[in-house]
């Protein structure tokens, strides 16, 4: 039961994958430590550029000789006018004058064109260091690049949110999907439907997803423990991809504050927001949160706003300031805990085992 399809395909011990985390958390010494001890150690790689992603692969080959995987994000078409910058700007620049930082009335923006061609570099990147596993969020390469990535024997995980996504990864030829359920920390997957639609609780998700899909399923959204992995499997899962678990881990590059954050929280506090970055996200809700959800409606899209919002994350996280950072987290805080991956992936594998044991009997 633990060892199946897609552990097979992944070559991993444990049907355990870590989530990749973009924005710095999934360090080099994360992703080795999750494939060292087992599971799927990933890279998030969706805020990196094609030199950052090449050097940060390679220091993970120096780390763990296990298999590993990289995650991107696929770009969508996005227009941003000036007046939307100025306006977003107008609900920003009081928060950067708590901050001490410069008022900004125009900004500029990457366009469409540019974070494609990144994105086809990144590509370009993860076939010539031969990594084994891709997978991607926001949406679905184009046939072109899945048959380039399949030609050089990568296994690809696509993402998904709702039913109709999953079938779409699947004839897209991804190998395994993530089932993701709205009670995931930070961005989710969606592409298809719009964020209210897309909304799909994880237990309810995973047997419509497995029922309409061939290929192997993982689930996504709220999982901390053994029992999240055999609930999983259970409903159809052949695994599970975590994230906030992995999070507060010793290895990971979350900073100190918002691993305290999500330490001390309460289910309750978790929210869905999208003025750090223009997209629906969810995570601990702060003052930033609270001061910008009247303007939520009128803020440009991802990734326009996630530029904005850039010098306001970044002076918060060095000055250890949680009330404007994002404090990504999956609606399961009050299971995180403060340990090592290797006795976070034992632990989830010694109470799997031990609930497997009661069932046989």
């Amino acid at each position: 039961m633990l060892n199946n399809k897609m552990t097979e395909l992944l070559k991993v011990k444990y049907p355990i994958i870590q989530a990749p985390m973009a924005g710095g958390i999934t360090t080099s010494a994360l992703v080795a430590e999750v494939s060292n001890t087992g599971g799927l150690g990933m890279i998030g790689a969706g805020y990196l550029t094609p030199v950052q992603t090449r050097e940060q692969i390679k220091e993970v080959k120096q780390l763990t000789s296990n298999p590993f995987g990289i995650n991107l994000f696929v770009p969508n078409e996005f227009k941003v006018t000036e007046n939307e910058i100025k306006s977003a700007n107008q609900f920003l620049n009081p928060i950067r004058q708590k901050l001490n930082l410069e008022q900004k009335e125009n900004m500029e923006i990457p366009n469409y064109k540019d974070v494609y061609e990144t994105f086809i570099e990144q590509i370009k990147v993860v076939i010539e260091e031969k990594v084994p596993i891709c997978s991607f969020t926001f949406g679905i390469p184009s046939n072109e690049i899945i048959a380039e990535l399949k030609q050089a024997n990568i296994i690809l995980i696509g993402t998904a949110t709702t039913v109709r996504e999953a079938v779409e990864n699947e004839k897209a030829g991804m190998d395994i999907v993530v089932a993701q359920g709205s009670e995931a920390g930070g961005h989710r997957g969606s592409f298809m439907n719009g964020s209210q639609e897309s909304l799909i609780g994880l237990m309810s998700l995973i047997p419509q997803v497995v029922d309409d899909v061939n290929i192997p399923v993982v689930a996504a959204g709220g999982i901390m423990d053994g029992r999240g992995l055999m609930a999983s499997i259970c409903l159809g899962a052949m695994g599970v991809q975590m994230g906030t678990a992995f999070l507060t881990c010793i290895e990971s590059g979350a900073n100190k504050v918002h691993k305290e954050a999500i330490l001390n929280a309460k289910d309750e506090q978790t929210v869905l927001t999208r003025s750090f970055s223009g997209k629906w996200a969810r995570g601990i809700k702060n003052k930033f949160i609270l001061e910008m959800q009247n303007h939520e409606a009128l803020l440009p899209d991802f990734p326009a706003q996630n530029t904005l919002t850039q010098d306001i994350r970044k002076t918060s996280s060095a000055q250890k300031n949680q009330d404007f950072m994002s404090l990504w987290s999956g609606q399961t805080p009050r299971l995180a805990k403060n340990q090592n991956v290797k006795s976070l992936i034992t632990n989830i594998m010694a109470e799997a085992k031990k609930l497997s044991y009661m069932e046989a009997k």
